[in-house]
């Protein structure tokens, strides 16, 4: 209700991406005890221009006066100390942490990422992989790339299938086939090593979080996209042994071929619970996203929408395949909003936070302390393995680890992060020193980031202005809840006042209480109109002349105003059953007149709604007054002579 309301509630939307320069900025306006200054008024005059559409708002003055009671508002809603209410101000930092996002990430490095991840998803490799694995706190890693290494060279001497029955346990060596695969279904660093070898070759070692891996690419192709499809199955495994899973499936399969609706059939016959009662419906996939490469195979294989394949088996029963639609890979700029937030969402965020830490390591002036790290590496001891670990009782809190700028950050915010990082570190042996640079990369970058977020509105002149709009429009929104919306909605005695000054505004024009019978066979008229002329009920018609799989009449009731759409152009309002019109909206219709109901003023309970906004309005009005009366009003018209002279307006 909220964000519906707040687009509805000012004309004066602030901009971000607009700002006007003046060789000196002065004060335009002053609104009780805050003025305003020329530039803040140019800022949102130029970024509403082509939003308003009320000339009025588009000359300064006219402008000038709406932006004005904007200000009075602003004012009142401090007064009434809306901006210390506990709502006001979660749903503002809520905001805030939302919108915070844009501003620590980088974008060079960001747009690169999409347009890769993009150009990959056009992509399917087809590879198996061997992987060794090594817990990702390891550091010596050269037992673990030895390993893989010489399983590579066995796999180019032996094969892959050899060495994978003899060598692969699911422990700590892993020989698997997976299949196809695109952008973002590997973590990144797999996926890029799959993408940068080439067909037929097997890479060179590389490490993931999981471990060693070598990656043997067997196929590339353009990606099939993206397919809807239903489908119908019977499992391979029946408690009934007499009923035989293929033989079953022969019997669907020939009644599609009968003419029966594969939707009806997947509903009463397929063992798949999860599609069944929607007709067979899955969940739209990509080639590498089903677990059965032969399923896939199937439905891909398919050449038109609403083909339907020939019974199949794969691991899991026997289907039959429909296919509904199968799109493409969609155009990059249709897609780019949602790659941005896969990126962000991906091990591809690491490489983002490590290009924007480097660009503020640059804007920031960044001091490290040279004894810090040394200090905590003889304050770890055994007990950090366990979780048991403590800060040291002699802790140089206050001592700074490193500075940002101004900003000290301290031992001890040090310190709390290595007791939360314990867990990380649980029943490993990873020497101190390692443990220190590690979770030292890791705080600075928590801080770096924590520093720019703190700072960022005295830093960052659009954050500044896109935040400033919120936070105001979201007092003005609590204020005109509290001062207008529930006061006309609740007032009613106000409202049925202002509903009996103002009656001739609420009428009802000419309109007709109606049934519709709608139907594209004609063959069906002359037995329609007939049922209808006899009272039969929309039950007892619908299931004369509708079948299972044909719906021939479709009906439609209502009271409709005479220049309703739903009506034939031609339509005569008379009490009664109406003459058939041909061809109105491609079909045919008979209309059962029910009452014609003449023009006459609406009730207050039928007008309400209106009722309540013009009454809102009126009180608004007169609120605004009160608040001209309540806050002085300057305005410095050379400044404002200036500004008009500089616009040409």
């Amino acid at each position: 209700m909220k964000s519906i309301k707040f687009k509805c509630l000012l004309v004066v939307l602030f901009a971000f991406n607009v700002s006007f320069a003046q060789e000196k900025d002065e004060v335009l306006i002053t609104v009780g005890d805050n003025p305003v200054m020329a530039s803040e008024f140019l800022r949102v005059y130029n970024k509403n221009l082509d939003l308003v559409r009320d000339e009025s708002q588009k000359d300064i003055d006219g402008y000038l006066k709406l932006f004005t009671e904007y200000q009075l508002k602003l004012n009142e809603a401090k007064r009434l100390k809306i901006d210390e209410d506990k709502n006001y101000q979660r749903e503002f930092t809520r905001y805030k942490k939302q919108l915070i996002k844009n501003y620590l990430s980088e974008n060079k490095v960001t747009d690169a990422l999409v347009k890769e991840a993009y150009d990959r998803s056009k992509i399917d490799v087809k590879a198996s992989h061997i992987l060794v694995r090594l817990d990702a706190t390891t550091a010596d890693t050269t037992a673990a790339y030895n390993q893989v290494l010489a399983l590579r060279k066995r796999v180019l001497k032996e094969g892959f299938d050899s060495v994978k029955a003899k060598m692969h346990d699911g422990k700590t060596i892993f020989l698997e086939d997976l299949g196809y695969f695109s952008a973002f279904k590997m973590v990144y660093d797999f996926e890029t090593a799959a993408f940068n070898t080439p067909v037929g070759e097997i890479s060179m070692p590389f490490r993931t979080q999981f471990g060693y891996h070598v990656v043997n690419v067997m196929d590339k192709r353009e990606s099939r996209g993206t397919i809807s499809a239903a489908h119908i199955m019977v499992n391979s495994k029946q408690k009934d042994s007499l009923l035989n899973p293929e033989t079953r499936i022969n019997s669907i399969y020939q009644k599609l071929n009968q003419g029966e609706s594969f939707e009806a059939l997947a509903k009463q016959f397929s063992e798949d619970k999860s599609s069944a009662n929607n007709g067979g419906k899955i969940t739209p996939f990509k080639s590498g996203q089903l677990s059965s490469t032969v399923f896939e195979d199937v439905a891909f294989g398919l050449k038109n929408n609403n083909e339907i394949s020939k019974p199949f088996k794969t691991a899991y029963g026997w289907h039959i395949v429909k296919r509904i639609n199968l799109e493409p890979v969609p155009p990059f700029e249709d897609v780019k909003d949602s790659f941005v937030k896969r990126v962000k969402r991906d091990s591809r965020s690491k490489l983002i936070n490590e290009a924007m830490v480097a660009k503020l390591k640059k804007n920031y002036k960044i001091n490290y302390n040279p004894d810090a790290k040394a200090y905590f590496v003889n304050a770890l001891n055994e007990n950090f393995y366990n979780r048991s670990w403590k800060l040291p009782s002699d802790l140089k809190e206050a001592e700074a680890v490193f500075t940002i700028n101004d900003r000290k950050f301290t031992y001890l915010a040090f310190g709390n992060h290595l007791m939360t990082a314990q867990r990380l570190y649980a029943s490993k042996t990873m020497p101190f020193e390692s443990i220190i640079d590690k979770e030292f990369e890791s705080f600075f970058e928590a801080s770096i980031f924590k520093y720019r977020e703190d700072n960022l509105e005295t830093e960052n002149e659009d954050y500044a202005n896109i935040l400033k709009e919120y936070r105001d429009g979201l007092l003005l929104f609590d204020l005109m809840e509290k001062e207008l919306w529930n006061k006309a909605s609740k007032d009613t005695v106000g409202l049925e006042n202002y509903y009996n000054s103002h009656k001739a505004n609420y009428q009802w024009n000419d309109r007709v209480d109606v049934q519709i019978a709608t139907t594209t066979d004609q063959s069906i008229l002359k037995k329609l109109r007939k049922l209808m002329k006899k009272g039969k009920s929309e039950t007892e018609i619908t299931e004369s002349l509708n079948t299972k799989d044909n719906t021939s009449v479709i009906f439609t009731k209502g009271i409709y105003n005479l220049d309703n759409s739903i009506l034939p152009s031609d339509f005569i309002a008379e009490q009664g059953l109406s003459k058939v019109y041909n061809n109105h909206n491609e079909a045919f219709h008979i209309i059962n007149v029910k009452e014609v109901l003449a023009a006459r003023p609406k009730t207050l309970e039928e007008a309400k709604g209106n009722v309540i906004n013009d009454y809102q309005n009126e009180i608004e009005a007169n609120w605004i007054k009160g608040l001209y009366n309540r806050y002085k009003v300057e305005i410095n018209q050379d400044v404002l002579n200036s500004i008009k002279s500089k616009i040409g307006n």
